[in-house]
Parts: C-alpha cells; structure tokens; sequence
C-alpha cells in the first residue's frame, strides 16, 4: 500500500484556523457584509444600526481583526474599519477549493 506523508505548515494552518473560525459565525458575517456596502466605518454606526450591544460588537470586531479580515484605523476618539478584502478573497478562494468549486 502507498502512503502518502502529510504534512502542514503549522504556522499558516494556524492562521487559516483563525480565519475560518472568524467567518463561522452569523453575526460576524454580518458586520462584514455591512462594512463591505459602507467600505469605511465608524464602530458605533455598526452597532447601532444593527442593533448589537457595543461590547458584543467589540468582542466581534476583535477577532475578525486578529484573523486579519478587517483594518480598524483610529481617529482621534473614534475608530474605522475597513476590510482587508485580498485576505477576505483568499479565505473565499480556499473554501471553494477545498469543496471542489471553481
């Protein structure tokens, strides 16, 4: 029988774990999609308009952040965010390839 040695680079599976574990969940998504219609954005316009306690929204935008998915640039008092769209482009080109879609 062949066998075939598999092996990762533990570093980027590190990383990719990050991210899909940043993309599995609803909320998160959300605050992506609504990030992406406005490009830039004030933390507070996210979590008022959609109606998410600002802790919680924090605490999303926190991890989202450490996967590299979004950019948060202060100013002054306040923070934006952008998203990091040729990281968010990889993370859709992996999970694509990984189920077999073009």
């Amino acid at each position: 029988m062949n066998r075939t040695k598999v092996t990762f680079n533990h570093e980027k599976l590190d990383l990719s774990c990050e991210i899909v574990r940043a993309l599995a969940h609803p909320l998160r998504l959300k605050i992506l999609e609504f990030i992406d219609q406005h490009r830039r954005i004030h933390v507070n316009r996210i979590y008022n308009t959609l109606k998410i306690e600002q802790s919680i929204t924090s605490q999303h935008l926190r991890i989202l952040r450490l996967a590299g998915l979004v950019h948060a640039e202060r100013d002054g008092k306040f923070i934006h965010y952008s998203l990091n769209y040729p990281r968010l482009e990889i993370a859709e080109s992996a999970v694509n390839h990984f189920y077999g879609r073009p």
